[in-house]
């Protein structure tokens, strides 16, 4: 595996770690939690190069990291919508013109803010294939749901006050109404960011192991080129 960090597209930057074997591969795109671009963040984008995907991890607060959940917040707060958008997209722009990746095979993975970035990405990027939203922020508006082309992956605690189990099967229910494929899955007793070890109080090693798994079986349905 080759990584090269703080690559740059446009007027963004990210953490890239890419598979050293020739061929075109999927690729995966990283959203951060609110704490930043972190070494979390880092250690999942080398996994998923690990498994073969071309993988960058977008830093949406440009050079920003922090451990502190009132700086984060004031972080998160302080992010504009169209500026993050546009760096994503600036992102899948990136990965699509690598001669590594083929461009039908981009997916996208976020968790807290980083599922709530996720998923609008997804509402405003046709070409992702595929989008795993974990506890992140949800949208309802059918005008949204409507121009979603990627399938799509849910992981959320049904104790997460943040994002009320109610919300999320209305989610589930309006991705089926309007034929959209969703994966939703609602881990009892898990609270909000239950897959970061990081989080002492909320980290839930069995919900973890298995969304976990539930993603990887995902992305390799939708995004990983056979035998790459």
């Amino acid at each position: 595996m080759s990584a090269v960090t703080n690559t740059k597209f446009g007027d963004a930057s990210g953490y890239l770690a890419a598979p050293g074997t020739p061929g075109k591969k999927g690729a995966i795109l990283l959203i951060h939690e609110w704490w930043g671009l972190d070494d979390w963040i880092r250690q999942q984008t080398d996994r998923f190069a690990q498994q073969g995907y071309v993988a960058l991890a977008v830093d949406l607060y440009r050079g920003r990291v922090t451990n502190n959940p009132d700086e984060a917040h004031e972080l998160m707060r302080g992010l504009p919508d169209d500026r993050a958008l546009a760096d994503m997209k600036a992102a899948v722009d990136y990965l699509a013109s690598r001669p590594d990746v083929d461009p039908k095979h981009i997916g996208v993975i976020g968790w807290c803010m980083g599922g709530g970035k996720a998923l609008s990405l997804t509402v405003n990027e046709p070409r992702l294939v595929a989008s795993a939203i974990n506890y992140g922020a949800l949208v309802t508006d059918p005008a949204a749901i409507t121009k979603i082309n990627a399938k799509i992956l849910g992981n959320f605690g049904e104790a997460d006050r943040g994002i009320p189990a109610e919300d999320v099967k209305k989610f589930g229910a309006e991705l089926t109404k309007y034929g959209k494929l969703g994966d939703i899955k609602i881990y009892p007793g898990a609270g909000h960011a239950f897959m970061n070890p990081n989080n002492k109080q909320g980290y839930n090693a069995a919900a973890a192991e298995d969304a976990q798994k539930r993603i990887d079986a995902f992305f390799d349905r939708n995004v990983k080129i056979p035998n790459s």
